[in-house]
C-alpha cells in the first residue's frame, strides 16, 4: 500500500520532497484547492509510526494506508462552510424535515448530526451494520485506514448504530466520507454523505390503520424478496410506503413539482429489501440514493427490539452537482472567490445554476510501466498521482494491458489528464509534476518504468 511504501522508502522521501518543492516553486501557484506537494510528504506519517488526528494518536499498522492529500482534507467539513454549496444542499434538506415532521409537541421530530468525527473504527464501519467479514468493501484497497481498528468512515451509516444505542428514532446525519477510487470529474477521495433513520412503534406505524390494533410489527416465518423473516407483510408494506414517500417529497422539494420518480430493486447488506431512487432529470433517468427497510438485526442489537424502521443515504456532491450543473468534482474544494461567491444566497431555495470559470485546456501526458510481481492496486497508484499531482489532475485513464508473452509480466500505460482550474498550465510545468509522478511510481510502488 501508498503507506507503507512511503514508510519502507524512507530514503525515497528527502529526494522526492526535493522535486516536488522544485515543481511548486516553478509553478508560482498551488495546485487548485490543495496544499503544496511539499507539505503533502511532509504531513505523512511521522518515523514514529504514529499518525496525529483531530488531536489524537493512532500507531500505525501493516494495515495503514493514509495518504498525505487525504489527511490535508481531514477537517475542512465542506458541509459546515456557510454558503457552500454543499451546505445549501445539507440546509435545504435539514429545513424541508424540521417543517415537514413535527412530534406533537411541534419540535423536530429529526435531530440533525453533522459535527460527527470522521475516525471511527472498522466495528462501527463495518460490523456493526452487518457487512460479513469477508465483503469486498473492506478492502484495504478501497479504504483509508489509519490501522486494523481505526479507519475515515467509509459512510455516514457508521454513526447508525451508536445512535441508536443512545435511544434516538429519527435523526440525520451529515459528514464527510472517504473512500479510494478512480480519478475522474465524478469521483474524489473525500466527498460528503447525508444519511436519514427512522424508526416506529406498533402504535406509530398502525395508529392510522382501520383496525390496526390487531396487527403485529414482528412474526416467525421465512425471508423473501419483499421482507425479512422476522417482519410481518403489514409492517413491511407500511415502512416501505412511509420511506418512498418521504424520500419523494424530498426530491421534489429540492428538484421541483412534477419530478418523475422510479424505484430500482439492489442490495445493501444493512437493509431488505432496499432500493435505488431514480429520478428523470431533463430526460434522463439519474441515481440519487439508497434506502430500505432496516435489517431487524442491526435494530435489535442497538436495543430498539421492539421497533422496525427504514434507513436511506446520498451523496451531497451528486445532488449538487445535479441541481447547481456544476461539472467537476474538484470545484467544491475550491477557494476561488468567482466560484464561491455564485452560492451566496439570500435565500437557500433560491434557483442558481453554476457559472463556469474560464475552461483552460487541459495537458495529457502518458505513464507506462510493468507492474510489481506482487502487492499492486489501481488504487494506489491513484492516490500516488493525487499526492503529487495535487488537483491539477483532472482524470487519470487506464488506456492499455500487455502481457508480455514469455514473462508473462504484465504492462499498465495510463492517461493522465492535467488542468488547473483558474489559468493555462504550460507542457514545460506539466513535464515536472508529471516526471514527480514517475519518480514517485518507481520509489513508492516498486514498478519498473519504461518511460
Amino acid at each position: 500500500m501508498v503507506c507503507l511504501a512511503f514508510i519502507r522508502a524512507a530514503c525515497a522521501h528527502t529526494y522526492l520532497v526535493r522535486k516536488v518543492s522544485h515543481v511548486c516553486r516553478c509553478h508560482q501557484h498551488r495546485a487548485w484547492g490543495s496544499r503544496p506537494a511539499t507539505s503533502q510528504f511532509a504531513a505523512q506519517g511521522a518515523p514514529s509510526g504514529v499518525v496525529e488526528l483531530l488531536g489524537k494518536s493512532y500507531p500505525q499498522d501493516d494495515y495503514s494506508n493514509l495518504t498525505p492529500k487525504v489527511l490535508s482534507k481531514v477537517g475542512r467539513n465542506l458541509h459546515n462552510q456557510q454558503f457552500h454549496p454543499l451546505w445549501l444542499i445539507k440546509e435545504r434538506v435539514k429545513e424541508h424535515f424540521y417543517q415537514q415532521y413535527m412530534r406533537r409537541s411541534r419540535t423536530p421530530l429529526f435531530s440533525v448530526y453533522d459535527q460527527l468525527p470522521p475516525v471511527v473504527t472498522t466495528w462501527q464501519n463495518f460490523d456493526s451494520l452487518l457487512i460479513p467479514a469477508d465483503h469486498p468493501s473492506r478492502k484495504r484497497g478501497d479504504n483509508y485506514y489509519l490501522n486494523r481498528e481505526h479507519m475515515l468512515r467509509a459512510h455516514t451509516s457508521a454513526h447508525q448504530w451508536d445512535l441508536l444505542h443512545a435511544g434516538l428514532n429519527a435523526f440525520l446525519v451529515v459528514g464527510d466520507v472517504y473512500r479510494r477510487d478512480q480519478i475522474d470529474s465524478q469521483h474524489y477521495p473525500v466527498f460528503h454523505q447525508l444519511e436519514g433513520v427512522r424508526l416506529f412503534s406498533k402504535h406509530e406505524l398502525f395508529a392510522g390503520v382501520k383496525d390496526g390494533e390487531s396487527l403485529e410489527l414482528f412474526e416467525e416465518s421465512s425471508r423473501s424478496a419483499h421482507k425479512q423473516e422476522t417482519h410481518t407483510m403489514e409492517a413491511v408494506k407500511l415502512v416501505e410506503f412511509d420511506l418512498k414517500q418521504v424520500l419523494t417529497r424530498l426530491m421534489t422539494h429540492l428538484f421541483g413539482d412534477g419530478l418523475e420518480v422510479r424505484w430500482v430493486d439492489c442490495y445493501f447488506p444493512f437493509t431488505h429489501p432496499s432500493f435505488e431512487m431514480e429520478i428523470n432529470f431533463h430526460g434522463e433517468w439519474l441515481e440519487v440514493l439508497g434506502c430500505g427497510v432496516m435489517e431487524q438485526q442491526l435494530v435489535n442489537s442497538a436495543g430498539a427490539h421492539d421497533r422496525i424502521g427504514w434507513a436511506f443515504g446520498l451523496g451531497l456532491e451528486r445532488l449538487a452537482m445535479i441541481l447547481y450543473d456544476i461539472p467537476d468534482i474538484r470545484l467544491f474544494w475550491s477557494k476561488e472567490e468567482r466560484f464561491l461567491k455564485q452560492f451566496r444566497l439570500s435565500d437557500i431555495n433560491q434557483r442558481v445554476k453554476f457559472q463556469p470559470l474560464s475552461k483552460y485546456p487541459a495537458v495529457f501526458n502518458d505513464i507506462s510501466f510493468w507492474l510489481p510481481s506482487e502487492n499492486y492496486t489501481e488504487n494506489d497508484f491513484y492516490d500516488m498521482v493525487r499526492t503529487v499531482g495535487g488537483d491539477l489532475v483532472e482524470k487519470v485513464d487506464l488506456i492499455d494491458k500487455f502481457e508480455h508473452p514469455k514473462t508473462h509480466r504484465t504492462s499498465h500505460c495510463y492517461r493522465i489528464t492535467y488542468r488547473h482550474m483558474e489559468r493555462t498550465l504550460s507542457q514545460k510545468e506539466v513535464r515536472s509534476v508529471h516526471q514527480a509522478v514517475q519518480e514517485a511510481a518507481v520509489q513508492l510502488l516498486g514498478v519498473e518504468g519504461r518511460f
